[in-house]
């Protein structure tokens, strides 16, 4: 592609000679970075932290939360399964997943900020479980549950770019809690808002894992994240889209985040 570097106007006695210099956009905007985002501004790190707090607003604008979340898995553009769990959240990255569909009901799982634990139907002892094995199947537990880039991110800005007819920020996070659900992730937003555009997915291997699309919505009346698509990229043609059906405020009792508790009662109620 091409853009207009310069113009100048040379006059001439017996006329107007206008002449145009056209050179590669890439040497008009000379400081590119490896994902092609141009770098000639730049944000503080509390800048950053600011897009990435706005950001995180659109997907969850409660402390504590009740969100239905409805997930859809399609296999080569055909409906292969559909899911739907409750999920509560609570500061200090506290989160309780209550697995509603199908063949299902009855598991739970929950993250206290590091620490998880998988409670299965019909049985009474917890079973602790690995960051990694939160991020199994196409739309992970990891996925459903994480909703907060800034609690588990350090965000450092990459450049601007022009992406779906939109002017967007570029942002690199990096994971500093061990519990993340990713390792890496690239995260595209919107420069005048702050809405989450595009993410990619890395696992602490470097592998590049999924890729997110954001769709916005409305709800009571305020922009949100209706919808995240996720596109496999280790098992191509794969796709998932999870839909956030309600997100209400909730404060769920203490003792629902205590696995030996947990492990002994009945959440059919949640």
């Amino acid at each position: 592609m091409y853009k207009l570097a310069k113009i100048k106007n040379i006059w001439k006695p017996l006329g107007i000679t206008l002449v145009i210099a056209v050179v590669p956009m890439a040497l008009a905007n000379p400081l590119i970075t490896k994902s092609g985002a141009s770098s000639e501004i730049n944000y503080t790190t509390q800048q950053v932290e600011a897009m990435l707090a706005k950001a995180d607003f659109y997907r969850l604008h409660e402390n504590s939360a009740r969100v239905v979340t409805e997930v859809q898995v399609y296999k080569n553009g055909e409906l292969a399964s559909m899911d739907k769990y409750h999920v509560y959240i609570q500061p200090q990255r506290k989160s309780l997943v209550v697995f509603k569909g199908k063949g299902e009901e009855g598991t739970k799982m929950l993250m206290l900020q590091d620490n998880y634990w998988m409670l299965m139907p019909h049985s009474r002892r917890p079973i602790r479980i690995t960051p990694m094995q939160k991020l199994l199947g196409s739309a992970s537990v990891g996925d459903v549950a994480t909703l907060a880039w800034s609690e588990d991110y350090q965000g450092a800005f990459a450049g601007q770019e022009v992406l779906q007819d939109q002017l967007v920020n570029c942002l690199n996070l990096t994971a500093k809690t061990k519990g993340a659900s990713y390792q890496h992730i690239n995260l595209w937003l919107n420069s005048e808002n702050n809405f989450p555009v595009k993410a990619e997915l890395y696992l602490k291997s470097g592998k590049l894992a999924k890729i997110s699309h954001f769709t916005p919505g409305q709800r009571e009346g305020r922009q949100v994240v209706a919808e995240m698509l996720l596109q496999d990229t280790i098992n191509t043609g794969i796709k998932t889209r999870v839909i956030y059906d309600i997100v209400e405020a909730h404060n769920l009792p203490e003792k629902y985040f205590n696995p030996a508790y947990l492990s002994r009662q009945s959440t059919s109620e949640l």
